[in-house]
């Protein structure tokens, strides 16, 4: 590392300036009191409970899936045999995000590309063969839908399954996603449904787990694709914040559930965990501080079991580089060091071949032993937020805080979360960010080991990646025309026509999807509803 002027001036992603070092006068008065609060009390940012990890580690919780569902099963088990506690499906984005079936003309058009991005699944018999032989009853599940038009076809898929095989609803312990910042933010589809559709999605996944699954977290805000988008720590931190007010406030609108229902619902979120280990710690517990304010201060709720923001977190898959790609355990160690260090209850460490391809067998092993380590043999687990007290981490977390309800405000201006989606706003954010990343690594501003510096490379070790499979879409077709074969279509037919109806009304949505999926109603004929009740979103162009 090459010295570095004591004058100069260094900030965190956030653009705070960091001191050369901290001390007590450095923690702003109005956090004083709260840094010397203990684990286990309001407002919580060093942890839910006192003895943390003691007595519940964190759980390894890993993203998987790729090419058919038989392959995903595969791999979801693999992941369980080698020590992941928690499993997360992954649908193919070709047709996912777009709730496409295979036969679209633009699924067609790349079908090269089908099975990359998670599995194929356009009906309950796909779901039912992913989740063949997996411990729905007894391990957490995220049923993924990641995308807000496609949760209530994939959690529906999900719970059709657990429910054929003779399992009380009520007992499944799980999550879905239904983001905005993936595709109205982040990866922007070609075809979705409005934004305002969305919001309605969501609170009736919402009000729908309260009365059926109580167990289940119904979304899970993704600050995640937020970060990966551009969005730096503290916009992270107030996006997320504004997304969940839209939730709470449209839930207290419609007067059909307990708020503390919604805010329980709502209050499990997902991270990115990146590469500034004391940065990404802080904003952790400030997330924690965040979410126990905006509930007392907004809504008046303090009962600890709604305070409790339960935090996912996955270590920066934009982190991980293609140039010498074993560099990138490193990283993924370090990440997930900052995220365990802020106290997060599940963690995903992105594979070190991610840059190349989804993950292999051996990327995601690795992923997993990173965690085993962080857990057995460091004593990590030991202390509960083992930085409180440090007059640096105390001051950053303040200070996060400070500037994430800042840009809260500046959404809020906007018209609100969503409305900053439909102007185009928070994508100039986001962009703005990206740029001066850009700039800051091409002026060797900001260096990365590998890329900008260090490029030599004399590692006897190579990395191929792992390219899924070549039948994926295929396979995809076959089982489309055989459930539109073997399904009784009067049946499908009119469950489908019944889920337009519901989409037409103000009910809600999720026992019209259950009998949809029910009755083999395939994930394109869904979209077809969707497009022509809802219409498409209108993407903002920013020129």
């Amino acid at each position: 590392m090459k010295k570095q002027d004591a004058n100069l001036v260094i900030e965190t992603t956030s653009g705070i300036e960091l001191k050369a070092y901290y001390t007590p006068d450095d923690v702003p008065p109005a956090h004083r009191s709260r840094a010397r609060q203990a684990p286990g009390e309001a407002p919580y940012h060093r942890g839910f409970h006192p003895t943390g990890y003691r007595s519940k580690p964190w759980r390894i919780f890993q993203l998987s899936g790729f090419g058919k569902p038989e392959d995903e099963n595969e791999r979801i088990k693999f992941l369980l045999k080698n020590g992941e506690t928690g499993f997360i499906m992954e649908h193919d984005r070709n047709t996912a995000d777009h709730c496409y079936n295979v036969d679209h003309p633009e699924v067609l058009a790349r079908r090269e590309d089908v099975g990359l991005t998670g599995a194929v699944m356009q009906s309950v018999r796909d779901m039912a063969i992913c989740l063949d032989g997996l411990p729905v009853d007894t391990s957490f599940g995220h049923a993924g839908g990641a995308v807000v038009q496609h949760a209530p076809f994939a959690l529906a898929g999900y719970w059709t399954v657990a429910r054929k095989r003779g399992y009380d609803l009520s007992r499944i312990a799980g999550t879905g996603q239904s983001d905005f910042n993936l595709t109205y933010l982040g990866c922007v589809t070609k075809q979705q449904i409005p934004t305002d559709a969305g919001l309605r999605f969501n609170a009736d996944i919402i009000e729908f787990c309260a009365e059926h699954l109580p167990r289940w977290v119904p979304v899970s805000i993704a600050g995640y694709n937020a970060a990966d988008t551009g969005l730096t720590p503290d916009q992270e931190l107030g996006a997320l914040f504004a997304n969940a007010v839209e939730y709470l406030d449209e839930i207290k609108r419609r007067q059909n559930m307990p708020l503390e229902f919604a805010a329980k619902g709502c209050g499990g979120v997902s991270f990115r965990a990146s590469i500034h280990l004391f940065e990404e710690a802080a904003k952790m517990r400030a997330a924690r501080l965040m979410w126990s304010d905006l509930l007392q201060s907004r809504y008046g709720l303090t009962d600890p079991k709604t305070a409790n923001l339960r935090i996912h977190c996955v270590t920066a898959g934009s982190r991980m580089t293609y140039q010498q790609p074993l560099n990138n355990i490193v990283r993924g160690t370090v990440m997930a060091m900052a995220a365990v260090l802020g106290g997060v209850q599940s963690l995903g460490v992105s594979g070190y071949d991610e840059a190349l391809s989804i993950p292999s067998e051996h990327a995601h092993q690795m992923s997993v032993r990173i965690q085993q380590i962080l857990q057995e043999e460091t004593n990590l687990c030991a202390v509960t937020d083992p930085l409180g007290g440090s007059y640096y981490v105390e001051t950053l977390t303040a200070t996060l805080v400070e500037k994430a309800w800042a840009f809260f405000e500046q959404i809020q201006q906007q018209g609100g979360y969503l409305a900053s989606l439909d102007s185009g706003w928070l994508h100039a954010q986001a962009s703005e960010n990206q740029y001066k990343e850009f700039m800051a690594m091409e002026s060797g501003q900001q260096n990365v080991v590998g890329v900008t510096c260090a490029t030599e490379d004399e590692t006897p070790f190579h990395v191929d990646g792992f390219m899924g499979t070549d039948d994926a879409f295929d396979v995809a077709l076959e089982r489309l025309k055989d459930i539109r074969r073997s399904r009784h279509e009067a049946g499908a037919n009119a469950a489908l026509k019944n889920l337009e109806a519901v989409c037409r009304s103000d009910r809600n949505i999720m026992p019209a999807m259950l009998d949809a999926l029910e009755s083999d109603v395939t994930l394109g004929e869904i979209g077809d509803v969707y497009r022509e009740v809802f219409g498409d979103w209108n993407t903002p162009i920013q020129t």
